[in-house]
């Protein structure tokens, strides 16, 4: 079965930091981008970054951009990291992982639709 899965959410103070995994089961993450979205109460899913195949290019969303790294284990590319640092109040949400293909990245990287295998999130807390 393809799937991805999401860990390492959790409760953290303002300004501490947290590394969400997206470990993949059931295929290879050779040939995808990775992509992280979140979804905040009330709000809209947006993407927040995007990591090419080859992790030779990386995307961020403006309000996570100097605070964030998303990486992969391309070692044996079944991972993808979100280094998540000096966290905000606003960066609570649920994080979803998803893959994307490389294709025209830097175009569609940002839309929700042009992704599949999304896992089932994991609850991030920021707060005091």
């Amino acid at each position: 079965q393809v799937q991805l899965e999401e860990s390492g959410g959790g409760l953290v103070q303002p300004g501490g930091s947290l590394r969400l995994s997206c470990a993949a089961s059931g295929f290879n993450l050779d040939y995808y981008a990775i992509g992280w979205f979140r979804q905040a109460p009330g709000k809209e899913r947006e993407a927040v970054s995007c990591i090419s195949s080859r992790a030779d290019i990386t995307y961020y969303t403006d309000s996570v951009k100097g605070r964030f790294t998303i990486s992969r284990d391309n070692a044996k590319n079944t991972t993808v990291y979100l280094q998540m640092n000096n966290v905000k109040p606003e960066d609570t949400a649920v994080y979803y992982c998803a893959t994307v293909i490389d294709a025209g990245l830097r175009h569609v990287w940002g839309r929700e639709k042009e992704y599949d295998n999304w896992g089932q999130g994991t609850q991030v807390t920021v707060s005091s």
